[in-house]
Order: structure tokens, then C-alpha cells, then sequence
């Protein structure tokens, strides 16, 4: 079963959501929250797999609250919510630690296959919205990069593969693309991931797919 936990401000938006997932047989709604002082209080209570996480809400946003969740609970995954594809809060919550982003008006097939993904580890990281959003909010973001933040050409510490890889990961292919994209098994690109994750220091594909695209490593197109 994947432990979900909804924060929402909007009760029909918190209540549509846990009634789908609850409706399916992998999903427990553990569950909701109103504002973001309330979802991190619910976290450290319930411990859920998967956080649904709204940007835009009273007392402290989901921004805040998904930076504190990722930094007090590594288990704990946020998928934020959003009603546009390009709100440039989409972009924030994921420098600060999400591991992706849904649209509210998703289906119920893509809001339970979106919570899945989230839930196994990978990024949710759809190749055109999301590649757009973080390209152009990479430009306007005040705050410093993920990329300024560590020492110059720190990529130059991947090997020729490892840097083939994480490219292909700010593409937003899977684990299983990238294998069948360069003709090796799943569990050699898995390989790859964690030593790409860990030379960098970061904490998921997200934040490597940020990182490549704010080291310029990706371009848009």
C-alpha cells in the first residue's frame, strides 16, 4: 500500500483526491491537511509515502513546507499540485525538494500512475512541461542555484557515462528509456543514478534534472 497524505487548503480539491485514491486497491489516504504548518505536523505524525502537496496556501505555503518536510524525513515523497503548468512556484518547489509536480485537473488514471512514480523513487518529470518550466524559471529565479551553489565544473566528477545519463534524466526519460536508449540494463543505469546522486550531492532525479539544466548541461529544444 502507498501512504498518501493530502494538503490542500480547498476541501473539495482534498476530498476529490482522497476519494479517488481511496477507491483504488494500492492507496491509503492517511490523511489531509489544510495549510503547510499543518502537513509537516501530519508527516512527522503519519509518516506517509507520498505527500500531495498545493503550492498556494494560508500560514505557510507548500513551498516552505516541502523544504522542511525533505529536510526532516527522507522517506517522505512530495508531488506538488498546481493549477497552471507554468506557475513559477512549480519551479521554487522543486529546488526545494519535490520530486515533481501534477496539474490539479489530471485524471484519476494520471494522479494514481503520477503518485506511483513518485512513490518508487523516480521523478515525475514530464519531458515538455516540465523542461519549459524549469529552462525559463532557472532565468528568473533570485535565488542561488543549485548548480552556483557547489564548486565550479563539479560535474567535470562524473565520468563521460555518468554526465550521458544525467542529461538524459533532465530529458525526462525513466530508467528503463535510458537503458533501452543506450543498450545496457536497467540495473547498470540504476547504478549510474545513485553514483551521479551522490558525487553531486543531491538528494533525487528532480533536483539532478534542475541541476542539469542550471549548469546548462541541457538547453531548451
Amino acid at each position: 500500500m502507498i501512504r498518501v497524505l493530502v494538503a490542500d487548503d480547498q476541501m473539495m480539491v482534498r476530498e476529490g483526491f482522497s476519494v479517488l485514491l481511496n477507491a483504488m486497491p494500492d492507496f491509503e489516504v492517511v490523511g489531509e491537511a489544510v495549510n503547510g504548518v499543518e502537513a509537516i505536523a501530519k508527516v512527522r505524525e503519519l509518516h506517509p509515502d507520498v505527500v500531495l502537496m498545493d503550492i498556494r496556501m494560508p500560514e505557510l505555503n507548500g513551498i516552505e513546507a516541502t523544504r522542511e518536510i525533505v529536510a526532516a524525513d527522507a522517506g517522505t515523497k512530495v508531488l506538488v499540485l498546481t493549477t497552471f503548468d507554468l506557475d513559477e512556484y512549480v519551479y521554487q518547489a522543486l529546488r526545494a525538494g519535490a520530486s515533481g509536480f501534477l496539474l490539479k485537473d489530471a485524471s484519476a488514471r494520471e494522479l494514481a500512475d503520477g503518485v506511483r512514480v513518485v512513490a518508487s523513487g523516480e521523478a515525475l518529470l514530464a519531458p515538455t512541461v516540465t523542461r519549459r518550466l524549469i529552462t525559463e524559471f532557472a532565468k528568473l529565479s533570485e535565488a542561488p542555484s543549485i548548480a552556483a551553489g557547489r564548486q565550479t565544473g563539479a560535474y567535470g566528477e562524473l565520468t563521460e557515462r555518468e554526465t550521458e545519463v544525467l542529461v538524459l534524466i533532465a530529458r525526462g526519460l525513466s530508467n528503463i528509456e535510458i537503458a533501452e536508449r543506450l543498450v545496457v540494463a536497467e540495473s547498470t543505469i540504476k547504478t549510474h543514478v545513485s553514483r551521479i546522486l551522490v558525487k553531486l550531492g543531491l538528494r533525487d532525479r528532480t533536483q539532478a534534472a534542475v541541476f542539469a539544466y542550471e549548469a546548462r548541461l541541457v538547453t531548451p529544444g
